[in-house]
């Protein structure tokens, strides 16, 4: 029933630009915590963005470049990627934490971003 179904992914050119969308169904989005998490080849699965309530959160390589973003009438959250850099190549996932059950979260299928000339 829950799903998160990214998109917006593809090859790009280093200084170049992707928006990537996550659609959500199946719990209460408005007032869940959403995530855009990526994982390169060889790395573990790290952070990028984070969105709850009013404020968002970044990891260090991303900030000024990323930008999370979500709308609600769509259950849909967005990350806005510019200035994009070789390193940024990987498979970015979606994630949820469940509102109103502690410690449940939910993943997307992932979505692949490769930046390269």
């Amino acid at each position: 029933q829950v799903r998160l179904v990214e998109s917006g992914g593809g090859l790009v050119q280093p200084g170049g630009s992707l928006r990537l969308s996550c659609a959500a169904s199946g719990f209460i989005f408005s007032i869940a915590t959403m995530s855009w998490y990526r994982q390169a080849p060889g790395k573990a699965r790290e952070l990028v963005a984070t969105i709850t309530g009013g404020s968002t959160n970044y990891t260090d390589s991303v900030k000024g470049r990323f930008t999370i973003s979500k709308d609600n009438a769509k259950s849909t959250v967005y990350l806005q990627m510019n200035s994009l850099k070789p390193e940024d190549t990987a498979v970015y996932y979606c994630n949820a934490k469940a509102p109103l059950r502690r410690g449940v979260e939910y993943w997307g299928q992932g979505t692949q971003v490769t930046v390269s000339s």
